[in-house]
């Protein structure tokens, strides 16, 4: 059995003390910028672990990104996949979603197949939930989205999804693309020996070349969605907490409203 994990860098938000976009594409400069491995992607790589565990699963991860995205590689090698691949091609700046599923589509086809992908439901740059999606369009594969862990017996897999009202099981024949939520057991930590193998072997890299991607659909140009604005927000005052019985709540919550309106 194999298993493909699609994972991502991503920005790490705590050490950021800033970040800046391209004033014509909108997208963010990531050259310098600290980095990490998508939190909701190590779910997912955890989840492949767990099967590879208890199947003896084959476990693939591949990213999309520039050179330096190979550590987020290297993490998921020491965590204890089997094989890392990084698809990075100048060709590939400035993709988005669309583009981005694209080549990740065909880094995963170049594999010979796979009976299982999963990535994380969305990154916490981008927080859009398309990739995982789209990756399912372009592989012709049934897709079972914000699933909290996954079982597979035989052919099939038994997947629960964590919903805003509760939870759902299903049952889905192989193969699939499930998109993975934070929950279940917390991702492994990597040992000294295990980053240490995970630094020897390293990860393959794929070009668009590679892959026989179109250029034509890599890029900016393959990326229809347009970036109008980037902003940071303005910071804003700490709130009121109020308390106290229901109807003497109302009447001060009504005054404020009045004098915050000059009334």
């Amino acid at each position: 059995m194999r298993i493909v994990v699609c994972v991502k860098q991503v920005p790490d938000i705590e050490r950021l003390d800033h970040m800046s976009t391209d004033p014509e594409t909108g997208t963010i400069q990531r050259e310098g910028l600290p980095s990490i491995l998508n939190p909701v992607d190590e779910y997912a790589v955890e989840q492949a672990l767990l099967l590879k565990d208890r199947l003896g699963a084959e476990v693939v991860v591949i990213t999309m990104g520039p050179p330096q995205a190979d550590e987020a590689l290297i993490h998921c090698l020491a965590m204890g996949a089997d094989q890392a691949y990084l698809v990075c091609d100048r060709a590939l700046a400035g993709s988005d979603t669309l583009a981005t599923s694209y080549a990740l589509a065909g880094a995963v086809a170049s594999l010979g197949g796979c009976d299982l992908v999963l990535c994380g439901l969305q990154a916490i740059d981008g927080d859009t939930a398309q990739v995982g999606p789209m990756l399912a369009e372009k592989l012709a594969l049934p897709q079972v989205t914000c699933v909290s862990s996954l079982q597979v017996e035989g052919k099939k897999a038994i997947a629960v999804r964590k919903l805003e009202d509760g939870e759902e099981t299903v049952q889905v024949k192989l193969p699939l693309l499930a998109t993975m939520v934070k929950a279940g057991p917390l991702p492994r930590i990597p040992t000294f020996a295990g980053l240490s193998d995970a630094l020897k072997q390293g990860a393959s890299l794929l070009s668009a070349g590679d892959l026989k991607l179109d250029p034509a659909r890599l890029g900016l140009s393959g990326s229809p969605t347009a970036v109008v604005k980037v902003w940071t927000p303005r910071e804003e005052s700490a709130g009121e907490v109020l308390e106290g019985p229901p109807q003497e709540l109302a009447s001060r919550l009504a005054h404020i409203l009045l004098e915050s309106l000059g009334q």
